[in-house]
């Protein structure tokens, strides 16, 4: 056996081998010419490198052929939009947002002191459904730039590319102008009237307001707090002390739900340049978290003594709203990631408990009640109008004659 050192530098250039070391290595030639192997290796080598030479040079031809698309919006295949059609626009109308919005909305009218209509209950709660999707939809076209910076919705559809815009804005029209017809026809005109306010409130102010003050955070308490409102007015056709109520419920709770929620999102929304409380001013966005869970507390307290619940509610909500305040006070202390995620998860089921709680005890049999027999005594009397008889005496029955009348004529 005979080995033959080579030095890799002459072969590397000569013939282009590639990923060979710089060091030399050792050749087993065998029993062989030592002219015929070095031949051999050459030959070898040399092909190799010019078929892969030809190979890239295809390549790069073909490359140059095919046209680049740098475009920012592409078209999305028909077969997959329409395969994915209800996903989709679930996906628009940020389908858990809403339902909590449609909740809210059949709480108010739930909770209203009025007859229960089951026809109008579901086209209140229908339209407003149709009216936050809509809402949700113009938010999203809007926001693309910076929803693709944020973590927690750069995989929106928008931003994805599987829809268009001009499928968004279809979709917010189609659902907008359904959602009012039914709040108008169906409902009443006022109702239609505080779902168009807050469409318009939520697409036009609140959210290019995002970027610019931290006053959007009570903008949008305000948008959180009209659907009850709408759910009241839609059963009873006007505002009146519980509905304030309600409203005022849902106001002060939007703030420790958003503010524990934005906390852990703050690297998110200062890269995309929201201007929240968590990312301007924290110590204000821990306060008040705090000072609005105090006022839910005294909201429900005061609830009785208004007339909207019965003092059992009063009761039962408390030891609720006492643990809500005391996750806002770990969270004011603390101001740290654990808390900020106890306090919002426990708003989710703060909430909906709460609106449960005021559904049970409602003060609405009193009131009923109260205007059933109003109502009954109104209609009594006016029987007994009707079947009054008068009786007159009985009296001698004379009979004119006719030189009577002849006289009675002169």
């Amino acid at each position: 056996m005979t080995y033959i050192k080579v030095i890799c530098g002459k072969i590397c250039y000569q013939n282009g081998i590639q990923n060979l070391s710089t060091k030399s290595i050792l050749l087993n030639i065998g029993n062989g010419n030592l002219l015929q192997h070095v031949a051999r290796i050459t030959t070898s080598t040399f092909l190799n490198n010019n078929l892969q030479l030809t190979n890239q040079s295809s390549v790069k031809k073909k490359e140059k052929n095919v046209p680049q698309d740098n475009r920012v919006w592409k078209e999305t295949p028909t077969h997959d939009v329409k395969n994915n059609l209800v996903q989709y626009c679930m996906m628009l109308s940020k389908f858990r947002l809403t339902s909590l919005v449609v909740m809210t909305s059949m709480a108010g009218y739930a909770l209203a002191p009025a007859p229960f209509d089951l026809t109008t209950f579901v086209l209140c709660a229908t339209g407003t459904g149709l009216v936050s999707a809509a809402a949700n939809s113009v938010n999203q076209y809007h926001e693309v730039p910076f929803d693709a910076q944020m973590s927690r919705t750069k995989n929106r559809v928008l931003v994805k590319g599987l829809l268009e815009p001009v499928h968004a804005i279809g979709f917010a029209a189609a659902t907008s102008t359904t959602g009012l017809s039914l709040l108008y026809f169906g409902v009443n005109p006022l109702t239609a009237a505080l779902g168009a306010a807050n469409l318009v409130l939520y697409t036009s102010i609140y959210t290019p307001m995002k970027r610019m003050s931290i006053l959007n955070t009570w903008l949008g308490s305000v948008v959180g707090a009209i659907p009850p409102l709408m759910g009241w007015v839609g059963c009873t056709g006007s505002l009146d002390t519980g509905a304030l109520v309600l409203g005022v419920i849902l106001y002060s709770w939007q703030f420790p739900h958003f503010n524990a929620l934005s906390w852990n999102l703050r690297p998110d929304y200062s890269r995309a340049g929201y201007r929240m409380m968590a990312v301007t001013d924290p110590g204000l966005c821990r306060r008040v978290a705090l000072r609005h869970t105090g006022i839910i507390t005294a909201t429900c307290l005061a609830a009785p003594y208004l007339g909207v619940t019965n003092v059992w509610f009063a009761a039962e909500s408390l030891p609720l709203n006492i643990y809500f305040s005391y996750l806002a006070w770990q969270f004011y202390k603390k101001s740290d990631s654990g808390s900020s995620r106890k306090l919002f998860r426990f708003s989710l089921i703060h909430l909906p408990a709460l609106m449960l709680l005021m559904l049970i005890n409602k003060n609405y049999l009193s009131s009923n009640e109260n205007q059933e027999q109003d109502v009954l005594k109104q209609d009594v009397n006016k029987v007994q109008e009707t079947k009054r008889i008068t009786v007159l005496p009985r009296g001698p029955v004379v009979v004119a004659q006719d030189s009577d009348l002849d006289q009675f004529k002169k």
